[in-house]
């Protein structure tokens, strides 16, 4: 019998790398903020080496970058990559609502239903927080049904990176009332078995999630989506 390997759990710098890059990307930690090695290591309450392997990889990732005798800043967000992230995240998607209409579209509809009933029994309660997970959740949904591990890997990160740029948007109401709008178009094309509207209805809503991001992160400058 072959022997039992037990893995270890994460290790430090594993778990001080998801501890910053999390903090980044949900808005915690801003752009324009400096992580310092000795400070964060303090904080945490570990010693500086795995800081400053975790700091390499988020270099890399291209969520802070080095700056001479001032150590780490986040960088700032840029209209550019916005852009690029959409079209990306379109692309994704649509290939997985495709493939969710393809496999079960009765099943992606009913899911999305009861979602969109839970996100709006929260929103009439004034939870304006709990959103950003339900929406999270309704377009795991798409790949989830799409049933596609590696589609359903990429989907999400691209999303994780979005959060970064949506946070300073997902709170207001008339922002969170146009993406409820934006998902009931999605589910109501579904419903009438028309995976062409399905496929318009979900382009404007990811469409309609660009202009708000860039007009509310980037209000000083010309927005146009």
């Amino acid at each position: 019998m072959k022997k039992l390997v037990i893995r270890p759990s994460k290790s430090i710098r594993e778990k001080v790398y998801d501890y910053l890059r999390e903090g980044v990307l949900n808005g915690k930690i801003k752009a324009g903020d400096r992580l310092v090695e000795s400070d964060l290591a303090d904080r945490i309450g570990t010693s500086r080496t795995p800081v400053r392997e975790a700091l390499h990889t988020l270099e890399r990732e291209g969520l802070v970058e080095s700056q001479q005798r001032v150590g780490y800043v986040v960088r700032p967000i840029s209209e550019l990559e916005v852009s690029e992230l959409c079209e990306i995240r379109l692309a994704l998607e649509a290939l997985a609502l495709r493939w969710a209409l393809s496999k079960d579209p009765v099943g992606l509809a009913n899911a999305m239903r009861e979602n969109l009933s839970r996100c709006e029994q929260r929103i009439a309660e004034g939870d304006l927080k709990a959103f950003i997970e339900l929406d999270a959740q309704f377009h795991e949904l798409i790949s989830g049904i799409a049933d596609s591990s590696r589609l359903m890997e990429m989907t999400n990160s691209i999303r994780r990176y979005m959060l970064r740029y949506r946070i300073q948007s997902i709170y207001t109401e008339d922002n969170v009332h146009r993406a409820i709008a934006g998902h009931q178009a999605v589910l109501k094309a579904i419903e009438e078995g028309d995976k062409r509207a399905a496929q318009r209805a979900l382009r404007a809503h990811i469409k309609q999630s660009k202009k708000d991001i860039l007009y509310f992160g980037f209000k000083d400058k010309t927005a146009e989506g």
